[in-house]
């Protein structure tokens, strides 16, 4: 060893780099930073070489390495790109499982829940991007059961299904708050058993009693806002309108039994949540313009 060589006890490099002393004792034990020689009392000195390996292992501990990983990066048995990449890994999901916490949490503490909910809430909001497409490719799969793989509901089957890769790692709680409903409302055994007959029922199809649907938004949206009673006079004028004044009273009937099996609040919301979750605008809602509509049918019909 050089006479010239500074050498520092363990107080003496604490004070230097601000490592408390006995951090410095235990990393030492630890063989992360090696002695350069004894005093004449016994006391451990370090050297310049073992300040700056001082200041290296305080820099892997503070970003969260374990000793170990330490121990490995200063024998080079493994680089610091390695063991940092390895980290960004990690760190990236536990950023991902706090943000979605905190969305959680967020949406708790505004629009209060139950413990049970937020328990659910949280579940259905650390599910895998494939576990989401599980559930709601089961669903799917109950509607169109049986149908043929090239049959037109396997349009509407498809569109369906589409869920993101991800939630993003950043959900906003209206995209969470959205997965949770819909997962919920596909699990709902009423709701799946109406969507089945609903599917079964468009396999079938009824051209004549197709309606026109602009015809029905033109003309029913005027009706709700003047607050028009289906039944009375200026709602049945409304209904003929779209209908067509020479309907007969057959193809009334028709109508009204294609719009009572195709008209249901929860699967149009079914349709608003899955575009919600995808980062879309919800589809603006027009069940009440059909059940207006319906309901001026029922009146006519009873007439």
């Amino acid at each position: 060893m050089s006479t010239t060589t500074e050498l520092f006890t363990i107080g003496q490099l604490a004070r230097r780099t601000g490592v408390p002393a006995r951090t410095i004792r235990f990393w030492s034990d630890a063989g992360l930073i090696p002695l350069a020689a004894r005093s004449a009392h016994g006391y451990r000195l370090y050297d310049g070489q073992a300040a700056a390996r001082l200041d290296l292992v305080r820099t892997l501990r503070e970003l969260g390495f374990s000793l170990d990983v330490v121990r490995a990066v200063l024998s080079r048995a493994a680089t610091v790109t390695e063991v940092a990449a390895a980290h960004v890994t990690v760190l990236d999901a536990q950023i991902r499982t706090l943000r979605l916490r905190r969305t959680v949490l967020s949406m708790v503490s505004k629009h209060g829940h139950t413990i049970e909910e937020m328990l659910l809430m949280h579940k259905l909001a650390r599910l895998s991007a494939q576990e989401r497409q599980q559930i709601i490719d089961a669903f799917v799969d109950g509607l169109f059961e049986g149908a043929a793989s090239d049959a037109p509901a396997m349009g509407i089957a498809r569109d369906m299904r589409r869920l993101p890769a991800d939630l993003a790692d950043d959900p906003t709680p209206e995209r969470l708050d959205a997965w949770v409903e819909l997962a919920e409302l596909v699990a709902d055994s009423d709701f799946r058993r109406r969507a089945r007959s609903m599917a079964v029922a468009g396999q079938a199809g009824d051209p004549e009693s197709a309606l026109d649907y602009q015809a029905v938004m033109e003309h029913t949206g005027p009706a709700l806002a003047q607050a028009i009673a289906p039944g009375s006079p200026q709602g049945q004028a409304v209904l003929d309108r779209v209908a067509g004044p020479d309907a007969s009273a057959a193809r009334r009937a028709r109508l009204l039994r294609q719009l009572e099996t195709f008209t249901d609040a929860r699967v149009e919301r079914y349709w608003q949540l899955l575009a919600i979750v995808n980062g879309q605008p919800p589809p603006p809602s027009v069940v009440p313009n059909f059940e207006w509509l319906i309901a001026a049918l029922r009146a006519g019909t009873a007439g």
